[in-house]
């Protein structure tokens, strides 16, 4: 932990300026990424961010400011955001298309909010959150490594998934991040059955898995219904 501190120290005093060689003021700096940590793993639009900001400093910032921040912290590999997936639907869904607020690891997340190990284990809906952006970090690493992408896909009725893999031969398959536990891993697996019966077959293929992705766990399985249970640790090229 001492080393992400350090690292994000290093970001916000000097790296963020050398990203594109314009001098950002330190404490906004701060204070966008700890709002951005505080949104990961959603869709919230660069105007919230702003007011969250706001709260804590007397100048209104614009959205053209707050994009300038967050690009150059996207040049230095600090934030990746997930784009939204765009499937052929059988309904007339309507499908959310704004990106999905992430940093490239965990473990800056934790200290952009000033957080260490024994706060995430007394809280943890925290800890879900981070554990998000470390599945979307591995599971990017695995599908770049078979020329794929991934992506999230959010309807404006709630339904949603987590990550969808896709790759360049029009192959996917739908993800859900769930800690663990009977209850998450059932809301997580009824998720993916209602994303995958939403999905026109007639105009796409079928998706090749549907997965839980868990923190915990020494083992895969592969449930009756079909859905896969897949520790984090487990996940292999």
């Amino acid at each position: 932990m001492i080393q992400a501190y350090d690292y994000l120290d290093a970001v916000v005093r000097s790296d963020i300026n050398r990203a594109d060689g314009i001098n950002r003021n330190e404490e906004r700096t701060k204070m966008l990424v700890r709002s951005y940590a505080r949104h990961q793993g959603t869709a919230v639009p660069f105007t919230a961010i702003a007011r969250d900001i706001e709260a804590h400093d007397d100048m209104n910032l614009s959205q053209e400011t707050i994009l300038s921040y967050t690009n150059a912290l996207r040049k230095i590999f600090v934030i990746e955001d997930c784009p939204a997936w765009s499937p052929n639907l059988r309904s007339k869904t309507a499908i959310r298309t704004s990106d999905t607020r992430y940093f490239t690891d965990p473990s800056i997340v934790a200290a952009a909010l000033g957080i260490g190990p024994q706060d995430l284990m007394n809280d943890l809906n925290t800890c879900g959150l981070l554990f998000e952006t470390m599945c979307m970090r591995d599971l990017r690493v695995y599908a770049e490594s078979l020329e794929g992408n991934v992506y999230h896909f959010r309807t404006k009725e709630g339904l949603e998934c987590d990550g969808v893999i896709h790759l360049r031969n029009g192959r996917y398959g739908l993800v859900e991040f769930k800690l663990g536990g009977e209850k998450l891993i059932e809301d997580g697996a009824r998720s993916l059955l209602k994303t995958a019966d939403i999905i026109d077959k007639t105009k796409m293929k079928e998706p090749s898995f549907l997965m839980v992705l868990t923190a915990v766990g020494s083992y895969a399985y592969r449930r009756k219904d079909g859905v896969l249970v897949v520790p984090i640790g487990c996940l292999r090229n």
